[in-house]
C-alpha cells in the first residue's frame, strides 16, 4: 500500500461504507446478494446526468437490480454516441425493460455550458445540441431571468432527448413487435429532492410521430 497516497483515508472509508452496507442488507435479507447474482430483471432504463447529486436508485428508493442506469453530462441521447445507443439496445432487446426514463435536473452545469460562448473544448462539443435547442427557443428563453432560463432549458433538453429516443431502431422495432415500452421525461430539483414528471410519455410509434411534430413545449 502506498504510504504517501493522500487519498488513502477517503478510499478506505469507501470500503468501510461498503462493508456497513453489506451488513445492513444481509441483516434485512440474508439471501439478497445470492439471488441478485443469478440475474437482473430491471423494468426501467434510467438515462440521467452524471452530476454526483443525482443518483438514480436513491432518488426513487429502489434496490440494486431494479434500474438499468446510464449517465452522462446533461443526460444526452445523441445518434452518434455508440455508448448510449448500445445501452438502449441492450436494455430494450435483452433486458426487455418496460420504461425508459430520461431524467434531467434543474441547474444543470452542462445546460449552462451550452448557453455560454463557444470555446474549443470537448465539453463544448458535447453540449452543442443543447445550444441548438436554446437558439430555437431563444425569444421565449431570453424573456426569463437567468435561473428560470437555465431551468426551462433543462426541461426542454429532457423533452428533446425523449424525442431522440423515439428514432432509435431498437425502440421502434420493439414497438413494431408490440413489446410494451414507454419513454418518459423527468426532471429533478436538487433544492427539495423532488422529481417532476414532464408528462411527455410516449408508448408507440403513432405517439412518437406526434411528439416529433409538436412545438408547444
Amino acid at each position: 500500500m502506498c504510504q504517501n497516497c493522500r487519498c488513502e483515508p477517503s478510499i478506505d472509508q469507501l470500503l468501510k461504507n461498503n462493508q456497513a452496507w453489506v451488513d445492513e442488507v444481509n441483516a434485512a435479507n440474508p439471501h439478497f446478494f445470492e439471488s441478485l447474482s443469478h440475474q437482473q430483471t430491471p423494468e426501467y432504463l434510467w438515462i440521467g446526468c452524471s452530476d454526483s447529486r443525482v443518483p438514480a436508485n436513491e432518488l426513487v428508493k429502489m434496490d440494486p437490480g431494479t434500474i438499468f442506469v446510464h449517465r452522462n453530462i446533461a443526460n444526452l441521447v445523441n445518434s452518434s454516441d455508440m455508448n448510449v445507443l448500445s445501452v438502449i439496445q441492450y436494455a430494450v432487446e435483452v433486458l426487455k425493460v418496460k420504461h425508459i426514463i430520461v431524467n434531467g435536473h434543474y441547474g444543470c452545469g452542462g445546460v449552462m455550458a451550452s448557453m455560454a460562448e463557444d470555446n474549443p473544448s470537448l465539453i463544448d462539443h458535447w453540449v452543442r445540441p443543447i445550444r441548438k435547442y436554446y437558439q430555437r427557443k431563444q425569444q421565449e428563453l431570453d424573456a426569463l431571468s437567468y435561473e428560470d432560463r437555465v431551468n426551462r432549458l433543462c426541461e426542454i433538453n429532457v423533452i428533446e432527448q425523449v424525442r431522440n429516443i423515439c428514432h432509435i431502431p431498437a425502440v421502434r422495432n420493439a414497438w413494431k413487435k408490440g413489446q410494451p415500452l414507454a419513454i418518459h421525461g423527468f426532471i429533478y430539483n436538487i433544492k427539495d429532492g423532488r422529481l417532476k414528471n414532464l408528462n411527455i410519455s410516449i408508448t408507440d410509434i403513432a405517439a412518437a410521430e406526434k411528439a416529433v411534430l409538436r412545438e408547444d413545449y
